[in-house]
């Protein structure tokens, strides 16, 4: 009951002085709101970077070539890797699921009168399984395709609605670097990132892209998915062995070429979102500890104003710790009063900042949670001292105290 009305007390104590109170608070709701605010915000950019690396394919490493130096110098890119790369990788590496190798270059596409600059990506018939494309409307590219040679395309939706706006397409001819292509398929639209539009592309078979349209023996990416991603550093680690003894490559020396293992990539993304959100988190809670210098400051104006009460208190049979307890649960009564009304301002300010910014806002209850227990630990860090002030006074002193 002691507990109880000790509160009640407190509440009492803070609400006599209405506005200096929620001055007081203001560095506590201004301090957990933020956090809170800053660690949902964080989390749905974690979450929305994982969904946009998701969609370019899952279990996926990807061989590049290198870069040609002179000495420390990049002078460009090496054009080491092949077709027959690809199918030895397929061939000699167990736990592969799918291999894939791609051309691509920038070209203006024509229809008619219109016209567009885009990625005309020369591949085969897994890429939009490896790739997480699937096809909308008509065919992909299959086996005959590749063998023929043909000129045949499916196309991107950004390209589809630049070129044909809401018209039909398959069936049609467009025109690539002069040459005549049917329109075979049109695939399903993936959504863009901030750095990349993957529906900005017209997919070729690759014969037809090295042979007859850019005329190049080499490939810029070859795609490798593997089976289970438990088995992507043995496969990685295979394919690196694999394709540095087809390229003569001797102990030592660099490799003529790089594989980007996805699953790190998506980590080192999520790491660094994490780091930012706890950096912004890291800021926000400077203005704890300023809310926490002014619970303090207050507390101790409040000791100085109450001395005669303490000095009554203790001469009707109050102990010291009494005094300790009732000057501490006010401050902590104040922190904690603040950090809810912070709580909920977090909670309105993550949603107005995710849709003011076009961007989801996750919030945890680990981000609750930690602005709760925030306040109260400022409460009693900062409240200590001015309570124990209180507690040491001499009730004799307190009493005279004008």
């Amino acid at each position: 009951m002691l507990f109880w009305q000790t509160i009640i007390i407190a509440f009492r104590s803070i609400l006599a002085n209405k506005m200096r109170t929620l001055l007081t608070m203001l560095g506590i709701i201004i301090g957990v709101a933020a956090i809170i605010a800053m660690i949902s915000i964080g989390e749905g950019a974690k979450a929305q970077v994982v969904a946009s690396i998701s969609r370019f394919g899952t279990n996926l490493l990807r061989v590049r070539p290198g870069a040609a130096r002179m000495g420390h110098i990049q002078t460009g890119a090496v054009e080491t890797l092949t077709l027959e790369d690809a199918a030895a990788i397929k061939e000699r590496v167990p736990g592969i699921a799918l291999v894939c190798p791609a051309v691509g270059n920038g070209s203006q596409v024509k229809f008619g009168a219109k016209n567009s600059t885009t990625m005309i990506t020369g591949t085969t018939p897994e890429y939009p399984v490896i790739n997480s494309f699937p096809l909308g409307m008509g065919r992909f590219i299959d086996s005959t395709d590749l063998k023929l040679g043909k000129k045949v395309a499916a196309i991107g939706t950004t390209v589809k609605t630049e070129l044909f706006g809401d018209g039909p397409a398959i069936g049609e001819e467009i025109k690539i670097e002069g040459q005549s292509f049917v329109v075979i398929g049109i695939m399903e639209s993936k959504g863009s990132t901030s750095w990349y539009d993957p529906d900005d592309q017209v997919f070729i078979p690759i014969t037809t892209s090295q042979k007859r349209l850019f005329s190049q023996d080499y490939v810029n990416d070859i795609y490798v998915q593997v089976a289970s991603v438990d088995d992507i550093p043995m496969v990685k680690d295979a394919v690196d062995r694999l394709l540095r003894a087809r390229h003569r490559i001797p102990e030592g020396v660099e490799s003529d070429f790089s594989i980007r293992d996805f699953t790190e990539f998506v980590a080192t993304l999520k790491q660094t979102v994490k780091t930012f959100s706890i950096l912004l988190s890291g800021i926000a809670a400077v203005s704890l500890l300023v809310g926490g210098i002014g619970v303090m400051n207050i507390m101790l104006v409040s000791v100085t104003e109450r001395t005669r009460e303490i000095g009554v208190r203790m001469a009707v049979g109050a102990r010291r710790r009494d005094i300790l307890f009732q000057f501490l649960t006010e401050a902590v009564v104040i922190t904690v009063t603040g950090g809810l009304i912070g709580i909920g301002l977090g909670l309105v300010m993550s949603r107005v900042v995710a849709y003011l910014g076009d961007w989801e806002a996750i919030v945890t209850l680990g981000s609750i949670l930690l602005g709760f227990v925030f306040s109260v630990m400022i409460g009693v860090v900062f409240g200590i001292y001015p309570a124990r002030k209180a507690s040491m006074m001499d009730p004799i002193e307190a009493l005279r105290y004008e």
